[in-house]
């Protein structure tokens, strides 16, 4: 295990992670740290959750659990803001989490291919609030956006939790190697499923 006795020298956000890591709040600090980043934090919970993982092994499960429910949490917000706010405030919305022209283009994917699309950009890094805002606004079925959000940010979760098992200490520097590699995989399979189905 590595050496976490002292607090890193690093920006504010590693500062915190440090913290929040050796606290006792860390369980239901990961679960609103992950609500957060699911709806109005476009910061990556990865950098909070993998050094959280790699200081409590024996919680890995417990751990990408209680991400699990705060980004599904997060991802009722979010649908709901899309489908009760978005008629009064969606140019707001879109300033604050994409420009008209993404939204159009989303608002087409859900359209075109609904459990799909939340799914494929569930798995990959992109922030997920388009996604939400969508599936509220154009009124997709909330039982499949919450199961394709499950699935998709599971395998995120659960995934993480199984390479700081297999990897340990250097799962760190193995997610940030390998992430963009992953992700295109993971579309691809997402997409091969799609296209078999």
């Amino acid at each position: 295990m590595s050496d976490i006795s002292a607090p890193p020298e690093g920006s504010w956000l590693q500062r915190f992670g440090y913290r929040l890591v050796h606290s006792r709040h860390a369980l239901w600090g990961l679960t609103l740290a992950s609500f957060l980043e699911s709806t109005v934090v476009p910061i990556p919970l990865e950098a909070l959750l993998i050094p959280l993982m790699q200081a409590r092994r024996r919680q890995l499960f417990l751990l990408a659990t209680l991400a699990l429910l705060g980004c599904l949490l997060g991802a009722s917000v979010g649908y709901g803001a899309g489908l009760w706010l978005f008629d009064a405030f969606g140019n707001q919305l879109l300033e604050w989490f994409a420009n008209p022209e993404q939204f159009e283009r989303a608002r087409t994917a859900m359209a075109d291919h609904g459990f799909w699309f939340v799914l494929s950009v569930g798995v990959t890094p992109v922030p997920f609030q388009t996604a939400m805002l969508v599936a509220g606004a154009t009124g997709y079925s909330f039982a499949l956006f919450m199961l394709a959000s499950a699935l998709a940010r599971g395998l995120r979760y659960f995934g993480l939790a199984l390479l700081v098992y297999w990897a340990g200490d250097q799962a760190e520097a193995l997610f940030r190697r390998h992430t963009r590699w992953v992700a295109v995989a993971v579309l691809v399979l997402v997409v091969a499923v799609f296209l078999l189905v």
